[in-house]
């Protein structure tokens, strides 16, 4: 499902692989750029997709960028690998979930128009 792929960006994957030097980082989803990382290291990747930054900085890097295919050839058990994945409940449904609106204690955001006084306001 669409919900399983969450994006990873390349500083989170930087950061993640850092204890795992020599071992491919594998991605079920896409890796996108981000800005906010000044170098980035010497990289094995395994992704479904990449953003186009994201895959030049990864090989301008020296880094190397596999398909799962060839994942599957030259480690057929898994070996050496680190199965990431992005967070999965930043999507923008999951600020909607939990107790109801209006509700104490950190309510969810509702699903409203606007804020003014008409629109979902107790009475």
């Amino acid at each position: 499902a669409r919900s399983k792929r969450q994006p990873l960006s390349l500083s989170r994957l930087v950061r993640h692989m850092a204890p795992h030097q020599d071992k491919i980082a594998v991605v079920v989803g896409t890796i996108t750029d981000d800005v906010r990382l000044a170098k980035v290291p010497k990289l094995k990747v395994c992704a479904l997709r990449l953003s186009e930054g994201a895959r030049a900085r990864i090989i301008k890097a020296g880094g190397e960028i596999i398909t799962f295919d060839q994942l599957a050839l030259r480690c057929p058990t898994g070996e050496n690998t680190v199965l990431l994945q992005g967070p999965r409940k930043a999507r923008e449904c999951f600020k909607h979930m939990g107790a109801a609106p209006g509700t104490p204690y950190a309510p969810p955001k509702p699903f409203v128009r606007s804020k003014g006084r008409k629109f979902e306001r107790a009475r």
